[in-house]
């Protein structure tokens, strides 16, 4: 008798055990689910900026590499001067032409000007004077800016970066020909968010500031401090390439997903970096 109790404590006892454990654990996953709004549809995001040249040409020298971190107004790329020194110098040359020409036509005017005291021209070759010397120093304008749109793109062979962060994307080579507008690289900057695409249901339980967990498959056991800081007015399906249009006859409901912007409290960690794209699971306290 006493050897069957015993067996029976043996098995009651781990049961209970598990048991309790199990309770507990239904619990918290209960009172977590009511006081929290997640989703595993998230990502990393952050500034990306598409380098392109304002000019044509071969690419003389690249000055930076893969990954590299750069300055803003860092020197990234070079493009062949030569041409558009050219074109400087041969805009410079027309300007002092046309300036010699309007010089000509103003000293004409002031001639003429004198002879018509004693009427020795008439007003309407004076005035065909005023108009000739008027044209002239219209050409004067218009090459001075034509020097001026020449030095412009002169300076445009040389690629600055814009803002600081690092490259990504880089598809320039040296020897290359570029056209305008041709995405070189991109500089990904330092900033970082999170883009939650919560289900439309969920919405109503989120209010700016609220605060969240964010944890990131990179760095599984890191929980990250963050909070929602502003929501989409618009669902990410209606402003896809190709929204849908749900004036048919078959049309099938299905739960919208509205992006939310969630921001770290706190600065990057260099010792765990954050690559916009990154899966993320935000975990934001609604209660």
């Amino acid at each position: 008798m006493g050897n069957k109790l015993f067996k029976k404590k043996r098995f009651i006892i781990p049961a209970a055990v598990l048991l309790i454990l199990g309770c507990s654990f239904g619990l918290y996953t209960y009172i977590y689910a009511v006081t929290h709004v997640s989703t595993d549809d998230a990502f990393i995001e952050g500034h990306a900026i598409s380098i392109s040249p304002k000019v044509f040409g071969h690419i003389l020298k690249v000055y930076i590499d893969d990954n590299a971190q750069v300055k803003q107004g860092e020197l990234l790329a070079e493009i062949d001067p030569r041409d558009y020194e050219v074109r400087v110098r041969m805009a410079e040359a027309n300007l002092e032409a046309v300036q010699a020409k309007a010089s000509q036509a103003d000293e004409d005017v002031s001639r003429y000007k004198k002879l018509t005291i004693n009427d020795e021209i008439s007003k309407q070759e004076m005035d065909r004077y005023i108009a000739k010397a008027r044209g002239a120093d219209a050409e004067c304008d218009q090459a001075k800016a034509a020097l001026d749109q020449a030095k412009l793109e002169l300076s445009y062979t040389k690629i600055y970066a814009p803002h600081a962060g690092r490259i990504a994307d880089k598809s320039v080579e040296e020897g290359a020909y570029v056209q305008v507008g041709q995405m070189l690289l991109i500089i990904v900057t330092s900033e970082r968010w999170v883009i939650a695409n919560l289900k439309e249901t969920d919405l109503k339980y989120i209010l700016p500031v609220q605060a969240v967990i964010v944890n990131i498959d990179a760095y599984p056991g890191k929980d990250f401090k963050a909070h929602v800081d502003s929501i989409q007015r618009g669902t990410g399906a209606k402003f896809s390439l190709l929204p849908p249009e749900n004036a048919t006859g078959n049309y099938i409901k299905i739960v919208q997903r509205v992006p939310v912007k969630i921001v770290f409290d706190e600065d990057p960690d260099p010792s765990h970096p954050l690559a916009i794209g990154m899966s993320v699971v935000p975990a934001i306290k609604i209660k």
